[in-house]
C-alpha cells in the first residue's frame, strides 16, 4: 500500500478524523458552563480555588497523557491510543449525573483528561501525519478548528438543556450520547496513520543528526534545550491561563452579574465558535505568512479581550469581548502547534508534540491556581487582572525569543526549518 501524504490524497480519513475531534470537544465544551455553576448551587461549593480543583485535576492528568500518548503512539500505532481515550470517556456522565459532592466531580475530570489527552493528542497527530509538510498549518487550523468548534457547541446545546430541564442530568444525556458515538466511529472507521509517518522518515536525509532521539533528549529539547521551543511551552502554558477563566470563572462571574446560564452559554459559546471558526483560516495563515507573527499577535490580542470582559458591563459588550478573546486564541493557538511541528523530526514528531502538548495542558492546572487563589483572595475581577498580565508577559517572551519555523520562511528559504538556537 503506498502512503502519500496530502489533504487530498486522504480526504476521507482526514474528514472522519475531523469527525472525532469534533465530539473530543463537544465533550468538554458539556462541562463549560454547567459544571461550575452545579458547584455553587447544587453541591455548595464557595470556594473559587475549590471549584477550579475540577480543572486542575483535568489539566495535570491531560498534560501527563499529552506526554505519554504521544510516546505510545510511536510503538503502537495512532488508532488504540485514541481508542482507548474514548472507552476511559464511557463512565463520566455517570459520574456527573450522580455525584454527591465536589470531589465526585473532580473524580470524573480525571477521566475526562485522561480522554483529552489520548483522543485529541491523537487526533492532531494523524492529520500531521495524512497531510505531509505542504499543508501541515492547514490541517493543524482544521482540527483546531473542529475541536474547539465542538466546544462551542457543546457549551451552547448544554446550556440550552440547563435553562430548560436543569443542571442535571439532561445536559449529560447529550454527553453520553456525544461519547458512544464516538467510540463506534473510532473503532469501525478510523484508520491507523501511523505508516504515513514512517514513509515520510524514509525520504528524510539519512544524517540528519536530529533524528532518533531517545526519549530524555526530546523531552530535554522541547521544553529548555531551544529558545523557539521553550518559547512555545511557555506561550502555550500561559495561554491556557485564559480558557482556565473562561471554565472557571465566567460562568460564575457572568451569573453574578445577573445574565442567565442560557445567556452565559451564548457568551462562552461565541468565545469557542470564534476559536474554532478563525483557526479555518488562521492555520492556513500560517502556511502563506509564516509561524511566528499570528502566534505573537494572538498573545496580545487574547489579553486584551480578557482585560475588557472587566472593563465593560452587559450581555452584549460580553458578546463581544468574547469574541476578541476567541481571535487572539485562534491566532496563537493552532500555529503554536506547527511551529512544534515543524521543528521535529518525523520520526519523533509525535512524541515532541506529546512534551509540548503536556507543557501547554499543565497550564489548566497552573492557571486554575493563580485564578482561584486570586479570587479568593482578593476578588474575581482580580483574576481576569491577572490572566491578562500573564499573557503580555508571555507574549513578549515570545516576540523576543520565538524565530521563524516555516519550512520556506525560516532558515532565510532554505527550504527547512532553521537549526534552533540551545541554551548553552
Amino acid at each position: 500500500m503506498s502512503y502519500t501524504q496530502g489533504i487530498r490524497q486522504n480526504w476521507s480519513q482526514l474528514a472522519l478524523q475531523l469527525l472525532t475531534v469534533f465530539a473530543v470537544g463537544l465533550t468538554i465544551g458539556a462541562e463549560r458552563n454547567v459544571v461550575p455553576v452545579l458547584g455553587r448551587d447544587v453541591l455548595g461549593v464557595e470556594s473559587m480555588l475549590v471549584i477550579g480543583s475540577f480543572v486542575m485535576s483535568f489539566g495535570f492528568v491531560k498534560a501527563l497523557l499529552n506526554l505519554y500518548g504521544g510516546k505510545w503512539s510511536e510503538t503502537y500505532g495512532r488508532k488504540p491510543i485514541l481508542v482507548a481515550g474514548w472507552l476511559v470517556a464511557l463512565p463520566i456522565p455517570v459520574v456527573l449525573v450522580y455525584a454527591p459532592n465536589w470531589w465526585w466531580i473532580t473524580l470524573g475530570n480525571v477521566l475526562l483528561g485522561i480522554n483529552q489527552g489520548l483522543a485529541w493528542s491523537m487526533s492532531v497527530n494523524a492529520k500531521i501525519d495524512l497531510a505531509g509538510n505542504d499543508a501541515r498549518g492547514f490541517a493543524v487550523g482544521l482540527d483546531e478548528a473542529f475541536g474547539y468548534g465542538g466546544v462551542a457547541v457543546g457549551t451552547w446545546v448544554t446550556g440550552i438543556l440547563a435553562a430548560r430541564y436543569g443542571l442535571r442530568p439532561e445536559p449529560f444525556y447529550f454527553l453520553a450520547g456525544v461519547i458512544v458515538v464516538a467510540l463506534v466511529v473510532s473503532v469501525l472507521f478510523v484508520e491507523e496513520t501511523l505508516p504515513y509517518a514512517r514513509a515520510e522518515v524514509e525520504t528524510e536525509d539519512d544524517g540528519d543528526t536530529n533524528a532518533d532521539l531517545p526519549f530524555r533528549s526530546i523531552l530535554k529539547r522541547a521544553t529548555w534545550g531551544d529558545r523557539t521551543l521553550f518559547a512555545a511551552a511557555q506561550a502555550g502554558s500561559v495561554e491556557k491561563f485564559v480558557d482556565a477563566l473562561v471554565w472557571i470563572a465566567y460562568p460564575l462571574y457572568l451569573t453574578n452579574a445577573g445574565l442567565s446560564v442560557a445567556q452565559v452559554g451564548v457568551v462562552v459559546g461565541v468565545y469557542g465558535g470564534v476559536w474554532g471558526v478563525l483557526q479555518l483560516y488562521t492555520g492556513k495563515l500560517a502556511d502563506d505568512i509564516g509561524r511566528r507573527p499570528p502566534v505573537v499577535a494572538g498573545m496580545f490580542v487574547a489579553g486584551v479581550g480578557v482585560l475588557a470582559t472587566v472593563l465593560v458591563t452587559g450581555y452584549w459588550p460580553w458578546v463581544l469581548t468574547a469574541g476578541v478573546t476567541g481571535l487572539g486564541m485562534a491566532l496563537l493557538y493552532p500555529n503554536l502547534i506547527t511551529v512544534v511541528g515543524d521543528a521535529a523530526h518525523p520520526s519523533w514528531r509525535a512524541t515532541g508534540l506529546g512534551v509540548y502538548r503536556m507543557w501547554r495542558d499543565a497550564g489548566y492546572g497552573f492557571g486554575a491556581i493563580l485564578i482561584g487563589a486570586t479570587a479568593d483572595l482578593v476578588s474575581t475581577e482580580a483574576a481576569f487582572y491577572a490572566v491578562a498580565a500573564a499573557m503580555f508577559v508571555s507574549g513578549t517572551v515570545t516576540l523576543i525569543w520565538m524565530r521563524e519555523t516555516h519550512p520556506e520562511r525560516g532558515a532565510e528559504g532554505s527550504g527547512r526549518p532553521p537549526n534552533l538556537e540551545s541554551y548553552q
